[in-house]
Protein backbone atom coordinates (compact mmCIF):
# COMPACT_ATOMS: atom_id res chain seq x y z
CA UNK A 1 0.00 0.00 0.00
CA UNK A 2 1.02 3.64 -0.74
CA UNK A 3 0.16 7.08 0.11
CA UNK A 4 2.02 8.65 -2.73
CA UNK A 5 -0.44 11.45 -4.34
CA UNK A 6 -2.87 10.01 -6.90
CA UNK A 7 -4.22 11.74 -10.31
CA UNK A 8 -7.32 13.43 -10.04
CA UNK A 9 -10.41 11.62 -8.98
CA UNK A 10 -13.04 12.98 -11.07
CA UNK A 11 -17.04 13.30 -9.15
CA UNK A 12 -19.34 11.76 -11.71
CA UNK A 13 -22.26 10.10 -11.77
CA UNK A 14 -20.81 6.85 -13.07
CA UNK A 15 -18.98 4.83 -10.65
CA UNK A 16 -16.84 3.14 -13.82
CA UNK A 17 -15.15 6.25 -14.15
CA UNK A 18 -13.87 6.47 -10.57
CA UNK A 19 -10.29 5.48 -10.75
CA UNK A 20 -10.02 3.56 -7.95
CA UNK A 21 -9.10 0.13 -6.75
CA UNK A 22 -12.29 -1.70 -6.78
CA UNK A 23 -11.45 -3.10 -3.16
CA UNK A 24 -12.09 0.48 -2.19
CA UNK A 25 -9.90 0.25 1.27
CA UNK A 26 -8.91 2.68 3.81
CA UNK A 27 -5.86 3.26 2.18
CA UNK A 28 -5.72 4.17 -1.47
CA UNK A 29 -3.55 1.98 -3.63
CA UNK A 30 -1.86 2.65 -6.86
CA UNK A 31 -3.37 3.75 -9.51
CA UNK A 32 -2.15 1.27 -11.92
CA UNK A 33 -3.76 -1.65 -9.67
CA UNK A 34 -7.08 -0.11 -9.79
CA UNK A 35 -8.17 -2.01 -12.66
CA UNK A 36 -9.00 -6.24 -13.06
CA UNK A 37 -10.21 -7.19 -9.20
CA UNK A 38 -13.11 -8.48 -10.66
CA UNK A 39 -16.53 -7.13 -12.86
CA UNK A 40 -18.10 -5.45 -9.83
CA UNK A 41 -20.21 -2.58 -11.38
CA UNK A 42 -20.64 -0.65 -8.33
CA UNK A 43 -22.91 -0.91 -4.76
CA UNK A 44 -26.38 -0.05 -4.62
CA UNK A 45 -28.25 3.14 -2.45
CA UNK A 46 -29.68 0.36 -0.29
CA UNK A 47 -26.87 -1.65 -0.01
CA UNK A 48 -24.99 1.49 1.15
CA UNK A 49 -27.23 2.27 3.59
CA UNK A 50 -27.05 -1.60 5.28
CA UNK A 51 -23.32 -1.35 5.59
CA UNK A 52 -22.89 2.22 6.77
CA UNK A 53 -26.20 1.40 9.44
CA UNK A 54 -24.37 -1.37 10.36
CA UNK A 55 -21.37 -0.07 11.07
CA UNK A 56 -23.12 2.35 13.34
CA UNK A 57 -25.23 0.26 15.42
CA UNK A 58 -23.28 -2.19 16.52
CA UNK A 59 -23.00 -2.96 19.98
CA UNK A 60 -22.74 0.75 21.09
CA UNK A 61 -26.76 0.42 21.69
CA UNK A 62 -26.49 -1.82 24.36
CA UNK A 63 -24.89 0.50 26.56
CA UNK A 64 -27.10 3.34 25.86
CA UNK A 65 -30.08 1.75 28.29
CA UNK A 66 -27.47 2.95 30.71
CA UNK A 67 -26.85 6.10 29.83
CA UNK A 68 -30.27 6.81 29.59
CA UNK A 69 -29.60 5.72 33.73
CA UNK A 70 -26.89 8.62 34.75
CA UNK A 71 -28.71 11.27 32.16
CA UNK A 72 -32.12 10.40 32.87
CA UNK A 73 -34.67 10.19 29.41
CA UNK A 74 -34.38 13.76 28.89
CA UNK A 75 -30.93 14.94 28.57
CA UNK A 76 -30.35 11.08 27.65
CA UNK A 77 -32.33 11.18 24.49
CA UNK A 78 -30.96 15.33 23.84
CA UNK A 79 -27.66 13.68 23.69
CA UNK A 80 -28.28 10.99 21.35
CA UNK A 81 -30.12 13.61 18.81
CA UNK A 82 -27.12 16.29 19.37
CA UNK A 83 -24.26 13.43 18.81
CA UNK A 84 -26.10 12.85 15.65
CA UNK A 85 -26.41 15.42 14.38
CA UNK A 86 -22.47 16.75 15.20
CA UNK A 87 -21.23 13.08 12.98
CA UNK A 88 -23.41 14.41 10.30
CA UNK A 89 -21.33 17.40 10.37
CA UNK A 90 -17.88 15.91 11.03
CA UNK A 91 -18.55 13.09 7.82
CA UNK A 92 -19.93 16.19 5.87
CA UNK A 93 -16.46 17.86 6.24
CA UNK A 94 -14.46 14.69 5.57
CA UNK A 95 -16.27 14.41 2.45
CA UNK A 96 -15.44 17.94 1.27
CA UNK A 97 -12.00 17.92 2.23
CA UNK A 98 -11.97 14.51 0.77
CA UNK A 99 -13.52 16.01 -2.45
CA UNK A 100 -10.62 18.75 -2.63
CA UNK A 101 -7.65 16.36 -2.11
CA UNK A 102 -8.54 13.65 -4.42
CA UNK A 103 -8.57 11.24 -1.48
CA UNK A 104 -10.28 8.07 -1.95
CA UNK A 105 -9.41 7.58 1.85
CA UNK A 106 -9.38 8.42 5.23
CA UNK A 107 -5.82 7.91 5.35
CA UNK A 108 -5.26 9.61 2.32
CA UNK A 109 -7.21 12.98 3.93
CA UNK A 110 -4.84 13.07 6.55
CA UNK A 111 -1.74 12.30 5.01
CA UNK A 112 -2.77 15.08 2.42
CA UNK A 113 -3.30 17.62 5.49
CA UNK A 114 -0.47 16.42 8.03
CA UNK A 115 1.87 14.49 5.76
CA UNK A 116 2.84 10.92 6.62
CA UNK A 117 2.93 11.06 10.55
CA UNK A 118 -1.13 11.98 10.04
CA UNK A 119 -1.84 9.12 8.15
CA UNK A 120 -0.12 7.18 10.48
CA UNK A 121 -1.97 8.57 13.61
CA UNK A 122 -5.02 7.63 11.36
CA UNK A 123 -4.25 4.29 11.10
CA UNK A 124 -3.46 3.53 14.89
CA UNK A 125 -6.35 4.94 16.12
CA UNK A 126 -8.46 3.21 13.63
CA UNK A 127 -6.55 -0.06 15.08
CA UNK A 128 -7.38 0.75 18.97
CA UNK A 129 -11.12 1.72 17.86
CA UNK A 130 -11.57 -1.44 15.95
CA UNK A 131 -10.41 -3.88 18.08
CA UNK A 132 -11.76 -1.99 21.45
CA UNK A 133 -15.22 -2.24 19.79
CA UNK A 134 -14.72 -6.39 18.49
CA UNK A 135 -13.61 -7.14 21.86
CA UNK A 136 -16.65 -5.62 22.85
CA UNK A 137 -18.93 -7.76 20.75
CA UNK A 138 -17.27 -10.79 21.37
CA UNK A 139 -17.70 -9.72 25.67
CA UNK A 140 -21.15 -9.44 24.52
CA UNK A 141 -21.59 -12.50 22.81
CA UNK A 142 -20.22 -14.61 25.37
CA UNK A 143 -22.30 -12.62 28.10
CA UNK A 144 -25.60 -13.18 25.82
CA UNK A 145 -24.32 -17.00 25.65
CA UNK A 146 -22.49 -18.14 28.19
CA UNK A 147 -23.50 -15.90 30.93
CA UNK A 148 -21.99 -12.97 32.66
CA UNK A 149 -20.83 -11.92 36.72
CA UNK A 150 -19.64 -8.33 35.74
CA UNK A 151 -21.69 -6.77 37.93
CA UNK A 152 -21.39 -9.29 41.13
CA UNK A 153 -24.28 -11.41 40.51
CA UNK A 154 -24.19 -14.56 38.11
CA UNK A 155 -26.72 -13.67 34.92
CA UNK A 156 -27.09 -16.82 33.18
CA UNK A 157 -26.54 -16.98 29.52
CA UNK A 158 -29.04 -18.53 27.00
CA UNK A 159 -26.86 -21.91 26.67
CA UNK A 160 -26.54 -22.01 30.29
CA UNK A 161 -30.40 -21.44 30.47
CA UNK A 162 -30.94 -24.62 27.95
CA UNK A 163 -28.26 -26.96 29.14
CA UNK A 164 -26.95 -25.87 32.10
CA UNK A 165 -23.55 -25.74 33.37
CA UNK A 166 -21.08 -27.62 31.11
CA UNK A 167 -17.97 -27.17 29.43
CA UNK A 168 -19.57 -26.37 26.09
CA UNK A 169 -21.38 -24.01 27.55
CA UNK A 170 -18.84 -22.16 28.98
CA UNK A 171 -17.92 -18.25 28.06
CA UNK A 172 -14.20 -19.72 26.37
CA UNK A 173 -15.85 -22.72 24.58
CA UNK A 174 -18.27 -20.57 22.93
CA UNK A 175 -16.31 -17.96 22.55
CA UNK A 176 -13.87 -19.95 20.49
CA UNK A 177 -16.44 -21.71 18.37
CA UNK A 178 -18.13 -18.54 17.51
CA UNK A 179 -15.05 -17.22 16.35
CA UNK A 180 -13.81 -20.25 14.36
CA UNK A 181 -17.23 -20.94 12.76
CA UNK A 182 -18.69 -17.40 11.92
CA UNK A 183 -16.34 -14.59 12.56
CA UNK A 184 -13.08 -15.85 10.11
CA UNK A 185 -15.25 -17.37 7.50
CA UNK A 186 -16.93 -14.20 7.16
CA UNK A 187 -13.96 -11.94 7.85
CA UNK A 188 -12.23 -13.45 4.72
CA UNK A 189 -14.23 -11.21 1.89
CA UNK A 190 -12.23 -8.93 0.52
CA UNK A 191 -14.75 -6.30 -0.60
CA UNK A 192 -17.16 -4.66 1.32
CA UNK A 193 -20.31 -5.10 -0.75
CA UNK A 194 -19.36 -8.53 -0.36
CA UNK A 195 -20.76 -8.12 2.81
CA UNK A 196 -24.58 -6.21 1.71
CA UNK A 197 -26.40 -9.00 2.57
CA UNK A 198 -25.44 -9.96 5.65
CA UNK A 199 -25.72 -6.20 6.35
CA UNK A 200 -29.32 -6.03 5.80
CA UNK A 201 -29.72 -9.29 7.45
CA UNK A 202 -27.90 -7.64 10.92
CA UNK A 203 -30.32 -4.83 10.43
CA UNK A 204 -32.91 -6.94 10.54
CA UNK A 205 -31.94 -8.64 13.48
CA UNK A 206 -31.59 -5.43 15.47
CA UNK A 207 -34.98 -4.74 14.54
CA UNK A 208 -36.06 -7.43 15.31
CA UNK A 209 -34.61 -7.08 19.04
CA UNK A 210 -36.24 -3.68 19.26
CA UNK A 211 -39.30 -4.50 18.48
CA UNK A 212 -39.66 -7.91 20.92
CA UNK A 213 -38.31 -5.04 23.53
CA UNK A 214 -40.93 -2.34 22.81
CA UNK A 215 -43.36 -4.79 22.69
CA UNK A 216 -42.59 -6.28 26.59
CA UNK A 217 -42.35 -2.57 27.83
CA UNK A 218 -45.93 -2.08 26.28
CA UNK A 219 -47.67 -4.57 28.02
CA UNK A 220 -46.07 -4.14 31.21
CA UNK A 221 -46.70 -0.61 31.01
CA UNK A 222 -50.30 -1.37 30.82
CA UNK A 223 -50.51 -3.58 33.27
CA UNK A 224 -48.89 -1.39 35.69
CA UNK A 225 -45.55 -2.90 36.58
CA UNK A 226 -43.38 -0.57 35.50
CA UNK A 227 -42.72 2.84 37.61
CA UNK A 228 -42.08 6.27 35.86
CA UNK A 229 -38.51 6.23 34.93
CA UNK A 230 -35.77 9.38 35.88
CA UNK A 231 -36.37 12.25 33.27
CA UNK A 232 -33.61 14.26 34.65
CA UNK A 233 -29.75 13.11 36.18
CA UNK A 234 -30.02 12.70 39.71
CA UNK A 235 -27.09 15.43 40.60
CA UNK A 236 -26.57 15.73 44.63
CA UNK A 237 -22.64 16.48 44.99
CA UNK A 238 -19.53 17.35 42.81
CA UNK A 239 -18.69 13.58 42.29
CA UNK A 240 -22.02 12.72 40.70
CA UNK A 241 -21.89 15.87 38.38
CA UNK A 242 -18.27 14.96 37.03
CA UNK A 243 -20.42 10.95 36.57
CA UNK A 244 -22.39 12.55 33.86
CA UNK A 245 -19.66 12.97 31.82
CA UNK A 246 -19.10 9.29 31.85
CA UNK A 247 -21.36 8.43 29.28
CA UNK A 248 -19.37 10.65 26.62
CA UNK A 249 -17.16 8.09 25.57
CA UNK A 250 -20.30 5.68 24.89
CA UNK A 251 -22.22 8.22 22.93
CA UNK A 252 -19.17 8.84 21.27
CA UNK A 253 -18.55 5.05 20.26
CA UNK A 254 -22.30 4.54 19.53
CA UNK A 255 -21.81 6.90 16.02
CA UNK A 256 -18.42 6.15 14.79
CA UNK A 257 -18.23 5.30 11.58
CA UNK A 258 -16.05 7.76 9.85
CA UNK A 259 -13.24 4.72 8.81
CA UNK A 260 -15.65 3.12 6.56
CA UNK A 261 -17.67 5.66 5.06
CA UNK A 262 -14.77 6.09 2.18
CA UNK A 263 -14.90 2.48 1.35
CA UNK A 264 -18.14 2.69 0.94
CA UNK A 265 -18.22 5.38 -0.90
CA UNK A 266 -15.46 4.44 -3.57
CA UNK A 267 -17.68 1.23 -4.22
CA UNK A 268 -21.56 3.28 -4.86
CA UNK A 269 -22.41 3.29 -8.17
CA UNK A 270 -23.53 6.75 -8.25
CA UNK A 271 -20.63 8.97 -6.07
CA UNK A 272 -23.06 11.48 -5.65
CA UNK A 273 -25.57 9.47 -3.32
CA UNK A 274 -23.25 9.20 -0.41
CA UNK A 275 -23.97 12.26 1.62
CA UNK A 276 -27.77 10.99 1.18
CA UNK A 277 -26.75 7.53 2.30
CA UNK A 278 -24.62 9.07 5.59
CA UNK A 279 -28.31 10.91 6.25
CA UNK A 280 -30.11 8.03 5.46
CA UNK A 281 -27.94 6.05 8.20
CA UNK A 282 -27.50 8.03 10.73
CA UNK A 283 -31.82 8.54 11.00
CA UNK A 284 -32.21 5.21 10.88
CA UNK A 285 -29.52 4.49 13.27
CA UNK A 286 -30.74 7.70 15.62
CA UNK A 287 -34.54 5.90 15.79
CA UNK A 288 -32.97 2.53 16.99
CA UNK A 289 -31.10 4.38 19.27
CA UNK A 290 -33.37 6.33 20.97
CA UNK A 291 -35.92 3.96 20.77
CA UNK A 292 -34.02 1.32 22.69
CA UNK A 293 -32.63 3.64 25.24
CA UNK A 294 -36.32 4.78 26.49
CA UNK A 295 -37.70 1.01 26.18
CA UNK A 296 -34.89 -0.45 27.78
CA UNK A 297 -34.67 1.53 30.70
CA UNK A 298 -38.18 1.33 30.90
CA UNK A 299 -38.46 -1.94 31.12
CA UNK A 300 -35.26 -2.17 34.13
CA UNK A 301 -35.27 1.28 35.44
CA UNK A 302 -32.15 1.84 37.78
CA UNK A 303 -31.64 -2.05 37.69
CA UNK A 304 -30.31 -1.60 34.04
CA UNK A 305 -27.06 -3.11 33.21
CA UNK A 306 -24.05 -1.77 31.17
CA UNK A 307 -24.76 -4.19 28.92
CA UNK A 308 -28.89 -4.30 28.94
CA UNK A 309 -28.95 -7.56 27.23
CA UNK A 310 -27.56 -9.15 30.28
CA UNK A 311 -30.96 -8.22 32.17
CA UNK A 312 -32.81 -10.48 29.92
CA UNK A 313 -32.33 -13.31 32.39
CA UNK A 314 -34.81 -12.60 34.55
CA UNK A 315 -38.64 -13.10 35.18
CA UNK A 316 -40.32 -10.19 33.08
CA UNK A 317 -43.74 -11.40 34.35
CA UNK A 318 -45.43 -11.04 31.72
CA UNK A 319 -46.91 -14.48 29.14
CA UNK A 320 -44.37 -16.43 27.41
CA UNK A 321 -41.32 -14.15 29.33
CA UNK A 322 -38.88 -16.49 28.93
CA UNK A 323 -39.45 -17.24 25.47
CA UNK A 324 -39.30 -13.60 24.65
CA UNK A 325 -35.89 -13.08 26.53
CA UNK A 326 -33.90 -16.12 24.96
CA UNK A 327 -35.28 -13.75 21.41
CA UNK A 328 -34.42 -10.93 22.06
CA UNK A 329 -30.53 -12.44 23.39
CA UNK A 330 -30.24 -14.49 20.51
CA UNK A 331 -31.39 -12.04 17.75
CA UNK A 332 -28.69 -9.16 19.20
CA UNK A 333 -26.24 -11.47 19.38
CA UNK A 334 -26.65 -13.00 15.59
CA UNK A 335 -26.82 -9.25 14.78
CA UNK A 336 -23.45 -8.49 16.53
CA UNK A 337 -21.84 -11.85 14.47
CA UNK A 338 -22.57 -10.52 11.05
CA UNK A 339 -21.67 -6.65 12.56
CA UNK A 340 -18.57 -8.12 13.33
CA UNK A 341 -16.70 -8.35 9.42
CA UNK A 342 -17.98 -4.89 8.19
CA UNK A 343 -16.02 -3.41 11.44
CA UNK A 344 -13.04 -6.07 10.83
CA UNK A 345 -12.73 -5.18 6.83
CA UNK A 346 -10.84 -1.22 8.02
CA UNK A 347 -8.89 -3.01 11.23
CA UNK A 348 -7.34 -5.40 8.68
CA UNK A 349 -6.56 -2.86 5.77
CA UNK A 350 -5.17 -0.17 8.10
CA UNK A 351 -3.16 -2.96 10.31
CA UNK A 352 -1.56 -3.75 6.68
CA UNK A 353 -0.91 -0.35 5.69
CA UNK A 354 1.16 0.77 9.11
CA UNK A 355 2.97 -2.63 8.41
CA UNK A 356 3.37 -2.59 4.96
CA UNK A 357 3.16 0.88 3.45
CA UNK A 358 4.53 -0.35 0.12
CA UNK A 359 3.68 -3.69 -0.77
CA UNK A 360 1.41 -4.61 -3.47
CA UNK A 361 -2.48 -4.23 -2.68
CA UNK A 362 -3.83 -6.68 0.28
CA UNK A 363 -5.69 -8.69 -1.73
CA UNK A 364 -3.17 -9.47 -4.21
CA UNK A 365 -1.26 -11.20 -1.48
CA UNK A 366 -3.50 -14.44 -0.07
CA UNK A 367 -0.43 -15.36 2.61
CA UNK A 368 -0.21 -11.89 4.04
CA UNK A 369 -3.91 -11.36 3.70
CA UNK A 370 -4.03 -14.31 5.76
CA UNK A 371 -1.45 -14.09 7.93
CA UNK A 372 -2.88 -10.49 9.34
CA UNK A 373 -6.78 -11.92 9.28
CA UNK A 374 -5.28 -14.69 11.82
CA UNK A 375 -3.61 -12.62 14.08
CA UNK A 376 -5.76 -9.96 14.17
CA UNK A 377 -8.75 -12.34 14.97
CA UNK A 378 -6.62 -14.06 17.48
CA UNK A 379 -5.88 -10.95 19.46
CA UNK A 380 -9.35 -9.64 19.61
CA UNK A 381 -10.10 -13.07 20.90
CA UNK A 382 -7.84 -12.88 24.13
CA UNK A 383 -9.01 -9.55 24.78
CA UNK A 384 -12.31 -10.51 24.78
CA UNK A 385 -11.54 -13.08 27.63
CA UNK A 386 -9.48 -11.03 29.67
CA UNK A 387 -11.23 -7.81 29.68
CA UNK A 388 -14.84 -8.14 32.27
CA UNK A 389 -16.83 -5.49 31.30
CA UNK A 390 -18.17 -3.32 27.81
CA UNK A 391 -18.38 -0.63 29.63
CA UNK A 392 -14.69 -0.65 30.24
CA UNK A 393 -14.00 -0.67 26.86
CA UNK A 394 -16.25 1.87 25.88
CA UNK A 395 -14.38 4.44 27.99
CA UNK A 396 -11.26 3.06 26.84
CA UNK A 397 -11.81 3.34 23.21
CA UNK A 398 -14.36 6.10 23.54
CA UNK A 399 -11.95 8.38 25.18
CA UNK A 400 -9.12 7.84 22.82
CA UNK A 401 -9.30 6.64 19.51
CA UNK A 402 -13.12 6.96 18.74
CA UNK A 403 -13.55 10.99 20.11
CA UNK A 404 -10.40 11.20 17.44
CA UNK A 405 -11.66 9.55 14.30
CA UNK A 406 -15.07 11.46 15.09
CA UNK A 407 -14.09 15.03 15.91
CA UNK A 408 -10.62 15.70 16.94
CA UNK A 409 -9.55 14.45 13.04
CA UNK A 410 -12.21 16.10 11.11
CA UNK A 411 -12.07 19.14 12.90
CA UNK A 412 -8.32 19.39 12.89
CA UNK A 413 -7.72 18.61 9.23
CA UNK A 414 -10.54 21.51 8.92
CA UNK A 415 -8.79 24.26 10.60
CA UNK A 416 -5.35 22.58 9.05
CA UNK A 417 -7.58 24.18 5.69
CA UNK A 418 -5.36 23.08 3.01
CA UNK A 419 -7.23 23.87 0.19
CA UNK A 420 -8.72 27.13 1.73
CA UNK A 421 -12.33 25.97 1.25
CA UNK A 422 -13.33 26.05 4.93
CA UNK A 423 -15.60 28.37 5.68
CA UNK A 424 -15.72 30.70 8.83
CA UNK A 425 -18.50 28.60 10.10
CA UNK A 426 -17.01 25.69 9.76
CA UNK A 427 -14.40 26.69 11.47
CA UNK A 428 -16.12 27.37 14.70
CA UNK A 429 -17.85 24.27 14.72
CA UNK A 430 -14.48 22.41 14.93
CA UNK A 431 -13.24 24.39 17.87
CA UNK A 432 -16.21 23.40 19.35
CA UNK A 433 -16.20 19.57 18.56
CA UNK A 434 -12.25 19.82 19.41
CA UNK A 435 -13.07 21.67 22.92
CA UNK A 436 -16.41 19.52 23.37
CA UNK A 437 -14.54 16.32 23.05
CA UNK A 438 -11.08 16.85 24.61
CA UNK A 439 -12.80 18.22 27.51
CA UNK A 440 -15.86 16.03 28.15
CA UNK A 441 -13.21 13.19 27.75
CA UNK A 442 -10.78 14.64 29.89
CA UNK A 443 -13.22 14.41 33.20
CA UNK A 444 -14.74 10.94 31.94
CA UNK A 445 -11.36 9.62 32.22
CA UNK A 446 -10.84 11.34 35.31
CA UNK A 447 -14.50 10.25 36.35
CA UNK A 448 -13.55 6.83 35.98
CA UNK A 449 -9.92 6.65 37.19
CA UNK A 450 -11.53 8.54 40.41
CA UNK A 451 -14.65 5.84 40.78
CA UNK A 452 -11.38 2.73 40.02
CA UNK A 453 -9.26 4.01 42.72
CA UNK A 454 -11.93 4.61 45.38
CA UNK A 455 -14.02 1.54 45.06
CA UNK A 456 -10.25 -0.63 45.49
CA UNK A 457 -9.77 1.46 48.15
CA UNK A 458 -12.54 0.87 50.56
CA UNK A 459 -12.40 -2.86 51.33
CA UNK A 460 -8.96 -1.71 52.99
CA UNK A 461 -10.84 1.51 55.12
Amino acid sequence: MTIENHAPKKETKSRKSKQINEDAPLLPKREQDAAGFDEFDGASFTGAVFNLSTTVVGAGIMALPATMKVLGLVLGIAMIIFMAFLTEASIELLLRFSRAGKCASYGGLMGDAFGKYGRILLQLAVLVNNIGVLIVYMIIIGDVLSGTSSSGVHHAGVLEGWFGEHWFTARFFVVLVTTLAIFSPLACFKRIDSLSFTSALSVALAVVFLVITVGITIVKLINGSIMMPRLLPDVTDLTSFWKLFTVVPVLVTAYICHYNVHSIDNELEDSTQIKAVVRTSLALCSIVYIMTSIFGFLLFGDGTLDDVLANFDTDLGIPFGSLLNDAVRVSYAAHLMLVFPIVFYPLRLNLDGLLFPSARPLHQENMRFASITIGLIALIFLGANFIPSIWDAFQFTGATAAVCLGFIFPASITLRNRHDIATKKDKILCIFMIVLAVFSNLVAIYSDAYALIKKNSSPRE
